[in-house]
């Protein structure tokens, strides 16, 4: 049962209720003022419930309760008062008590609340972003919940003390030891700081001398003396970033702690335990694909904000006047889209589309419901949205984790560049989604009428025509995409967006309370990425992890086309356990070097690394499309749940399948091959 705390300053009212509540077994404690009240709040985690009077001598229910907010924005507060009134409520509400009733109170009604409370103690954690855990268990307090695991927790951290403290690899010792040939066949040309190192020199003497890790002391004579870091010594920095990447590839798929959290975690590995100086772990945090997935979740904020996005699903709904339409000229359409806007900001404003079609046809044609249409209409809007990832740089942050893996290496594409190799998957894969969902319902469907178009196009005249804010923030975004094709490789990725939000905001388009507004965590993501990127690539850690990989390779996977399949099959599956960004933060820094022992061209694994973990197609946690799609797809009427998690297990499964066979057969050992690298 809940614990209560009752508020009030009439002892007989007080003593009353108390007992009252004792005898249905609640556990209830008194105070007769508000500074009591908060002192108990801050101290006693266990309170759920406060029933809080109004009108007490010095401080009243109104001010203890915005004090309860500071302190416990999650904690149930139900106001009790014989002095009702408008402005009253209206301040509670504002404040958010869970109720807000009169005295005198039937007390089987004010059970009622407590008990409805105490159920909503869940949504309100969770709207607040604070864990709920429960106690009565030492399984379930180790299980926890989402953005709390302590299981989970001091699993990551028992793996990375063995990690950090056993003894190093042989094979590693080999790589960091072994000087620089400059011949063809050099065990550690994969490294990223190979061609800037001198002949002779070795991966340890490297790493310590660029990063300046090396040791001063003084001599006998007082001199300085530099003694360059030890092979031991880098080793030990190459174990730090093997267990930062296992528990933040752990952290970031279960839940752990909080993304943005996991985020500085990765820094505060590499800060304490000295893996880079504090200047250059900042440097690593804060690369220009930071700053571009940083502006472009403000540019999708400020297309959503204006209408611009609806007008874009318009656009592209509006040529679907049957089924066969609607799935071979729209889904194309939209992956093409979804390759140069924010995917998930199409989902969000398509799917209602979608579902007031879905309601529209099924009324128009005399049925309840037809699940079938339902589920084709989620599923291939979620999966094309998926497959649009590889068509450019801007297509999601997994991209720009792997722009800024690349440019490690001093070999990072353009924005065209990237377009040229990636783009023409796109429609082909968005073709084959809408010829397997053609052919699994299009027998199924109930409907045998469709006419998207006809209804997009009368939910159209309620917008009315484009305002002056669109056309502003139309043009702006048309100039940032022909900035990023033209200039990428002079201004980067993040220069041309970040003169987009400037100009957005001295046109009032954009305040900077919405820039501000973004989500930060995902920034916090893939600027930790970055970080964790150049930790394992300087230390050599990515290095020793490609050699062990392309060690247990059959020969016929080891280099080229073979190598990048596999690639493409590990990340595939990794992708659709943890999410598209930090996918490529784990796998990236290992498949790039893999590119550069095998003698493979790395953009040829990078792109297919990156291209792979847009595969998240399974399950509703492998990206924010299917979250967002799996929350909308409920039927307008009942509110049913129209398309089920074994619904997205069980189609997302054959569709990553052929997601596979297009990127082999179509890419890798299609165009690809035409293009070359």
């Amino acid at each position: 049962m809940p614990k209560i705390l009752l508020v009030d300053d009439e002892e007989l009212f007080r003593t009353s209720i108390v007992k009252r509540l004792n005898l249905r077994d609640y556990e209830t404690i008194d105070v007769n003022n508000g500074d009591d009240a908060i002192k108990l709040v801050r101290n006693d985690s266990d309170i759920d419930i406060v029933i809080l009077d109004r009108k007490m001598p010095g401080m009243d229910g109104e001010e203890v309760l915005k004090e309860i907010r500071h302190y416990r924005p999650a904690l149930q507060v139900i106001m009790l008062t014989a002095h009702a009134s408008m402005e009253s409520a209206m301040t509670t509400g504002r404040l958010e008590a869970y109720s807000y009733l009169e005295k005198p109170c039937d007390f089987d009604e004010l059970v009622k609340v407590i008990e409805s409370a105490r159920q909503d103690k869940i949504h309100v954690m969770a709207r607040q972003e604070i864990p709920f855990v429960e106690k009565d268990s030492l399984w379930k307090w180790l299980k926890g919940s989402h953005n709390s695991r302590p299981g989970i927790i001091l699993l990551g951290l028992i793996i990375f003390t063995i990690l950090a403290l056993m003894p190093a690899p042989q094979r590693m010792m080999d790589l960091l030891s072994t000087p620089k040939t400059g011949k063809a066949l050099d065990i550690i040309q994969g490294y990223s700081g190979y061609f800037q190192m001198k002949e002779g020199e070795n991966i340890a003497s490297y790493y310590g001398h660029k990063y300046s890790l090396e040791e001063k002391q003084n001599d006998a004579n007082g001199n300085k003396t530099v003694i360059p870091l030890t092979s031991d010594q880098a080793a030990f920095r190459a174990k730090v970033m093997l267990g930062i990447l296992i528990v933040a590839a752990l952290f970031w798929a279960t839940g752990a702690i909080p993304v943005g959290i996991t985020a500085l975690l990765v820094g505060v590995f590499m800060y304490f335990l000295g893996v880079l100086k504090p200047d250059d772990i900042a440097q690593a945090y804060s690369k220009d694909a930071v700053i571009f997935i940083f502006g472009v979740l403000a540019m999708s904020f400020a297309i959503s904000k204006t209408g611009l996005d609806r007008r874009i699903g318009l656009f592209l709904l509006g040529p679907a006047k049957n089924l066969k339409l609607l799935l071979f000229l729209f889904l194309p359409m939209l992956g093409i889209a979804c390759s140069f806007v924010s995917e998930h900001a199409l989902i969000a404003f398509i799917m209602p589309l979608f579902m007031v079609v879905y309601a529209s046809t099924i009324r128009a044609a005399g049925v309840k419901q037809d699940k079938a249409l339902a589920v084709m209409f989620v599923l291939s809007l979620c999966f094309v949205a998926n497959c649009g990832g590889p068509g450019s740089p801007a297509a999601g942050g997994r991209n720009a984790v792997m722009m800024g893996i690349l440019s490690d290496y001093g070999i990072a594409p353009t924005f065209g560049q990237w377009v040229q190799y990636g783009l023409p998957f796109v429609p082909v894969m968005a073709l084959v989604i809408a010829a397997y969902f053609f052919i699994v319902f299009g027998r199924k469907i109930k409907v045998k009428s469709l006419n998207v178009s006809s209804i997009v196009k009368q939910s159209a005249k309620k917008i009315g025509p484009m305002n002056q804010k669109e056309y502003i923030t139309a043009a702006i975004l048309i100039g940032l995409i022909a900035l990023w094709i033209t200039t990428s490789d002079i201004f980067g990725m993040g220069g041309p967006v970040i003169l987009a939000l400037v100009l957005l905001n001295i046109f009032r388009v954009l305040r900077w309370r919405d820039i501000a507004g973004i989500q930060w965590e995902v920034v916090a993501l893939y600027a930790s990425a970055c970080a964790l990127g150049k930790g394992l690539a300087v230390t050599g850690a990515a290095l020793f992890l490609a050699d062990s990989f392309i060690g247990i390779l059959p020969e016929f996977l080891k280099s080229g086309e073979g190598l990048a399949i596999a690639t493409s099959l590990f990340t595939g599956i990794a992708t659709n356990f943890m999410s598209d960004g930090a996918t490529v933060s784990a796998i990236g820094p290992i498949t790039i070097p893999m590119a550069t022992i095998s003698g493979t061209h790395p953009w040829m694994i990078g792109f297919t690394t990156a291209f792979a973990s847009s595969f998240a197609h399974m399950l509703i946690i492998g990206t924010p499309n299917n979250a967002i799609a799996y929350a909308m797809a409920k039927d307008p009427i009942t509110g049913e749940q129209l398309v089920t998690l074994s619904d997205f297990f069980k189609h997302g499964f054959i569709v990553l399948i052929l997601s596979f066979l297009v990127l082999w057969f179509w890419t890798i050992l299609g165009y690809w091959r035409y293009i070359g690298f």
